[in-house]
């Protein structure tokens, strides 16, 4: 397969970017994304069939299964890292093995309907702490120890936004290729 077309299938919308300046309408637009983005990704894969889920969105790539236990995880870990910085000074994040966890038993079996639903609660809580965070709040910050990144809050709502759109348009891209 060619370089350019696997990057697209890898990338749909893009790298994230940090924009220069992150305005409240920045955060607001990626709150909505956040708030919108559990009944998006249900509407979607629900209708799949289970040979459907069991489908990578690419060469290489994850299942449409993997995918779904992928976004809750993340999304899980994200909402801990935004009360840790909330509440601690500067906190260094603990990471996580994305790919070794979307390989274990329950990334690669469970029903979705389990991460559909735990996304639902996260995405319902993770909103709520983000609408109420102020400016200042929003400048908080953590350090990912994998290069030592500092992320401002603002930045990691950004990131999150893109994040869960990113898997959304990998799904969304293979439904159109397969023609499901």
């Amino acid at each position: 397969m060619e370089k350019e077309v696997l990057k697209q299938l890898r990338y749909p919308i893009g790298h994230y970017q940090i924009p220069r300046t992150i305005t409240d309408g920045h955060i607001k637009d990626w709150i909505s994304i956040l708030e919108h983005l559990p009944a998006k990704l249900e509407m979607l894969v629900t209708p799949l069939s289970a040979k459907q889920l069991e489908t990578p969105y690419r060469p290489g790539g994850w299942t449409v299964r993997q995918l779904i236990h992928h976004i809750a995880d993340s999304h899980h870990h994200s909402y801990i890292r935004f009360k840790w910085a909330l509440t601690e000074d500067n906190p260094v994040i603990k990471p996580y093995r994305e790919k070794e966890w979307s390989n274990l038993f329950d990334a690669k079996s469970a029903p979705i309907q389990i991460s559909l639903d735990h996304l639902k609660a996260v995405h319902a809580k993770l909103v709520y702490l983000l609408k109420g965070l102020s400016n200042d709040d929003l400048q908080r910050v953590f350090t990912h120890p994998e290069g030592n990144t500092v992320t401002t809050l603002a930045e990691n709502v950004g990131r999150y936004a893109w994040h869960g759109s990113h898997h959304l348009a990998h799904i969304q891209k293979l439904v159109e290729r397969e023609g499901w």
